[in-house]
């Protein structure tokens, strides 16, 4: 059966029949449509009054037949058609308008978002032939994403199209080719939706830029979009997110991070909406995580946060893929690729908690040999970043990677300090904390994060030259309190200041209490050696 799309109500058969008869008719590669088309859908269109619209693919077939209202129409899904960097949807759009005027706003939107070949407007003469032909088609670089053609007569509708479209592909595919070449990286737009104030907003994105560029991406641009009540399906509303995704094409960029995490149900109704990568920021800190293990405990704790995030977030999006069954009782003729995917999450997720659970008996056994041993453990904690393991290194004299990026380390490291009184302690570095820190990063880092429990003082490190001091002090702090930490005694270290004035530096003494350092510094560490051995010998 010939399905039409959109609005056939109201027609009589003989007329649905004359649409179905368009799939029939078939269009020379250089023509834009053929004048037998075209004749037909103007003179149906002005008889029925509607806009009339067909799908056509490189091959000259018509794939679909659209039937609007008088002000415009709604194209079918075009998912079937994968788009590939560099490439085109491979069909055009040819609609009629039955005013004489040009291609509108909604008829631009779907070239760009579906990155259609082309998009046509046939107007109608009083008599209801074809009139004017207007057409757009995609740039490949540029400020924007289209360019419009002058309007030309529909008697001329042997445009060389085939030829046309495949020298555009071609453009676009060198463009696509420079970017890469220009940068290795994959290019991302960030956006973040929040009832939090521009000043709140504008800190929040500058951290996800950092996570990103932590993960090895090459930021395009950022999106902030302030809403009092966060839209139920697309997080944002759907003509911000046509704007979102439009702007993400003008910059090049494959690959849209959101700031808010995203349930299962928003994730699906946003890739519905566009076919570029869509992920948030629970995922890119997944990402990060990931990139940065290196023992097996680590890479074991990553693989079970994935598996749990991604667990509810396998869906269908074919429903040629729902399930079939057979028989009673039976499970039919086998499973679906989604069920079997689910399945082998779920007894992944179940070996690798019986493998951390391995881990987590030798943590204790480790514990338990350094209380026979008597030596204390100090833990050094704080917001990533803040320069942790470049303080481990400079009060251990050891090599711990430290780098100036988020998450620049994840496996936790111990080494031995010796105080001035010949008082041995285990000092570890953890892995750094972060505002909002995914729920399935907490329990997978369960055995990690154990090893805080038994310390007998916690180095909180803050970094007191950034801006958002204040809250990264509050969100270690609240994870602190998650984790049933709050009795093990704190020593607050201000790190980096040399970074401050000295009146600064002391204002934020008298805020925040602690003692000022800078973990680069040897020399201005000796008053932090001296309150960490008077703690440690109190205890």
């Amino acid at each position: 059966m010939k399905k039409i799309f959109g609005n056939i109500s109201g027609l009589r058969a003989p007329q649905i029949a004359r649409l179905e008869n368009l799939y029939d008719q078939r269009t020379p590669p250089e023509y834009l449509i053929s004048d037998d088309m075209a004749n037909a859908m103007c003179q149906l269109s002005a008889e029925i009054r509607r806009q009339i619209g067909v799908l056509v693919n490189r091959g000259g077939k018509v794939t679909s037949v659209i039937v609007g209202d008088y002000h415009g129409l709604v194209l079918p899904d075009t998912r079937e058609y994968r788009i590939f960097p560099g490439r085109l949807k491979g069909i055009r759009c040819i609609h009629t308008h039955l005013k004489s005027e040009p291609l509108s706003n909604d008829d631009l939107t779907d070239l760009s978002l579906l990155r259609l070949d082309t998009m046509a407007a046939l107007t109608l003469t009083p008599e209801g032939a074809p009139h004017e032909v207007f057409a757009a088609h995609i740039l490949p670089s540029g400020h924007t994403t289209y360019q419009i053609l002058p309007p030309f007569p529909a008697n001329h509708l042997d445009t060389g199209c085939l030829e046309h479209i495949l020298a555009i592909e071609s453009e676009l595919g060198r463009f696509t080719v420079a970017v890469d070449a220009a940068s290795s990286k994959e290019r991302v737009l960030l956006v973040s939706v929040s009832h939090q104030s521009r000043q709140q907003g504008a800190d929040s994105m500058k951290e996800l830029e950092e996570l990103a560029i932590s993960s090895g991406l090459h930021v395009v641009g950022a999106i902030f979009q302030h809403r009092r009540q966060m839209d139920a399906r697309f997080l944002t509303g759907s003509g911000k997110l046509q704007e979102i995704t439009l702007t993400a094409i003008e910059k090049g960029a494959t690959l849209i991070i959101f700031d808010q995490e995203l349930n299962p149900s928003q994730i699906r109704s946003i890739t519905d909406q566009t076919d570029l990568k869509i992920i948030d920021r629970t995922q890119l800190i997944l990402d990060i995580f990931a990139q940065r293990a290196q023992s097996r405990e680590g890479k074991l704790q990553v693989e079970l946060a994935q598996l749990k995030y991604l667990l509810p977030r396998l869906v269908v999006k074919n429903t040629a893929m729902s399930r079939l069954t057979g028989g009673i009782g039976g499970r039919g003729p086998g499973e679906t690729r989604l069920e079997i995917n689910r399945r082998r999450a779920r007894e992944r997720i179940l070996r690798l908690e019986k493998s951390l659970e391995q881990v987590a008996l030798q943590r204790r056994q480790q514990k338990a040999r350094r209380r026979r041993q008597g030596l204390p453990v100090i833990s050094i904690i704080g917001y990533t970043n803040a320069g942790k393991s470049t303080l481990l290194n400079t009060l251990t004299h050891s090599q711990v990677l430290a780098e100036q990026r988020l998450f620049a380390t994840l496996d936790p490291s111990s080494r031995r300090l010796r105080f001035p009184r010949d008082v041995d302690v285990i000092i570890t570095d953890t892995v750094g904390f972060i505002r909002d820190l995914p729920k399935d990063l907490q329990v997978a880092f369960r055995a990690t994060l154990e090893e805080l429990e038994s310390a007998d003082l916690l180095l909180h490190v803050i970094d007191i030259s950034t801006p958002q001091c204040e809250a990264h002090i509050q969100s270690v702090e609240t994870i602190l309190e998650d984790l049933g930490l709050h009795h093990i005694p704190v020593l607050r270290v201000l790190n980096k200041m040399d970074a401050v004035s000295a009146e600064d530096m002391q204002i934020s003494v008298n805020r925040y209490g602690g003692i000022p350092v800078c973990a680069q510094d040897n020399a201005s560490l000796s008053p932090l050696v001296e309150a960490m051995s008077e703690i440690v010998s109190r205890q």
